[in-house]
């Protein structure tokens, strides 16, 4: 028996130092090759211990991701054009997940969806490279969100407000305008109001054209934001992988200065396209198709996005990271898969209607098949006071309108409520690049609400905002300094808006 034991643990020891001896890296551990190459992905084996997410090199530069492992091969998914790929290439592990580059540099460049620029520039001199897909904050590191986040529309800021760290989802089908709110939210977000500082901006374009991502970035670029913008570009040009992973990556470079205490606004656009593209890489990858061929997890994969948004307590700095996810709906079906997925994540919707858009009023916003879950407790209180009724009197308008239409004879109080009521449609209009201060929206509301509108030309509305806006900044600036610092709308604030207002009017006759 001690011969026997003496020659066991000598064969144990032997394979200790055979082990200890072997190099940290082995071939068939760290080197693969591509068995399958596809739109978008392909397939390699002779990996032992990939991890998900991780980062894999190809030859020529071409890097991709792991997103199906199985015991004998996995599914990468492409950063770049297959056709630079050929069965049996090699591919290399990195031991890295996808990141991107963070820090200040990135304001005011146009990247990629790797953090890599595309505006011609400098190579970006980055304060740290981040993982594109981090845990969204836990809930004790959240505040609630009170804080406005003012447009400078007053269809929004009046009856749908929007709070710093909100998730508000702009919905409606193709070319409404929905980006061009998005972009006038960026504009006024980064102008500041009293009552909340400037924050920074994030554009995630999504599967766009290049020329509508130009005329957003010409658009930041005139009125002079391009410098406090990070512009994320995955167009429809480029790789699906690309497309798929750019949400995640302008979201991770948008954390970076949420944590530092910025206020920041990301805009995705858009959704639909997000969603469409990771359905096409999931079917390519023979993953099993659910509801209308999107995988099981498409739920997941926007509200994992989408959570990251939040505002943050004091303690951690005090940022705030808002959201504005755009969505594509067809002949205004709101209740489509991806729809209904995004709105049930987020926490209201803002829609834009094509009866709206074809009458010709803009911005296209139907109030009252909009929400703001968040509603009064992220608006000013002399908000509050002017438009806590704008929402239910202007769906009474509407319903008397339609009855009005049948030819029943009017009593003289339904007709001046009629009247009333196209008044505040009219007001309720704005030009693409018009942003008003929460004071002058107030007293443009608060003028038509009290009537001084009234008996007025539709076609002198125009003329007579701009008139009580110059009005209210020259004869109201202590009361508008006073709304605009968050303090309640008192007699005194009330009687210098309408002073104001009147005096306006008067001019113009």
């Amino acid at each position: 028996m001690a011969v026997l034991s003496g020659i066991v643990q000598e064969i144990f020891s032997g394979l200790d130092r055979g082990l200890r001896k072997r190099p940290p890296s082995i071939r068939s551990e760290q080197v693969g090759s591509v068995t399958r190459v596809g739109a978008g992905i392909a397939e390699v084996e002779g990996f032992t211990e990939l991890g998900a997410d991780e980062l894999v090199a190809f030859p020529r530069g071409l890097m991709g991701a792991a997103a199906n492992i199985s015991t004998d091969r996995a599914g990468i998914i492409l950063f770049g054009e297959s056709q630079m790929l050929h069965l049996g290439a090699e591919v290399r592990r990195t031991g890295r997940v996808v990141e991107t580059p963070v820090g200040p540099n990135m304001l005011g460049r146009i990247v990629d969806a790797l953090g890599r620029p595309r505006d011609g520039g400098r190579a970006i001199r980055e304060a740290d490279h981040w993982p594109v897909e981090r845990p969204a904050p836990a809930i004790l590191d959240r505040v609630a969100v009170d804080v406005p986040m003012h447009t400078g529309i007053k269809a929004i800021d009046a009856a749908i407000p929007i709070g710093r760290g909100q998730r508000e989802l702009i919905i409606g089908d193709r070319q409404i305008g929905k980006t061009a709110i998005a972009v006038s939210a960026m504009l006024n977000h980064q102008s500041g109001t009293a009552d909340s500082r400037p924050g920074l901006c994030v554009y995630c374009a999504v599967g766009q054209r290049a020329a509508g991502v130009a005329r957003v970035i010409e658009t930041l670029r005139r009125e002079g934001a391009l410098s406090r913008t990070v512009v994320v570009v995955a167009g429809s040009e480029d790789a699906p992988g690309l497309q798929y992973i750019a949400p995640y990556t302008a979201t991770s470079i948008a954390e970076w200065f949420m944590e530092r205490g910025e206020d920041v606004l990301i805009v995705y656009d858009d959704l639909t396209r997000h969603a469409r593209t990771y359905r096409e890489l999931s079917l390519l990858l023979r993953r099993p198709p659910g509801r209308e061929a999107y995988p099981g997890d498409i739920f997941y994969i926007h509200s994992r996005l989408l959570e990251r948004a939040t505002h943050l307590r004091e303690g951690l700095g005090g940022g705030s990271l808002t959201a504005l996810p755009i969505i594509e709906t067809q002949a205004q079906n709101i209740s489509a898969f991806i729809p209904t997925n995004l709105i049930s994540i987020t926490d209201g919707q803002i829609y834009l209607s094509p009866e709206l858009f074809e009458k010709g009023h803009l911005p296209a916003i139907d109030i009252t098949r909009s929400v703001s879950r968040v509603g009064a407790k992220a608006q000013l209180p002399a908000f509050r006071s002017v438009a806590a009724d704008l929402r239910l009197s202007f769906s009474q308008f509407e319903e008397l309108e339609v009855f009005s239409r049948f030819g029943t004879r009017l009593d003289e109080d339904t007709r001046k409520k009629l009247d009333r009521g196209r008044l505040i449609r009219e007001v309720l209009k704005q030009r693409e690049h018009e942003r008003l201060s929460p004071s002058e929206q107030i007293a443009i509301l608060l003028a038509a609400g009290k009537g001084l509108l009234d008996g007025s030309s539709l076609d002198r509305i125009r003329d007579a905002e701009r008139a009580i806006c110059e009005r209210v900044r020259l004869d109201a600036s202590e009361a508008s300094q006073r709304i605009d610092n968050g303090q309640n709308l008192g007699d005194t604030e009330r009687e210098a808006l309408l002073h104001a207002a009147n005096t306006a009017l008067a001019g113009l006759t």
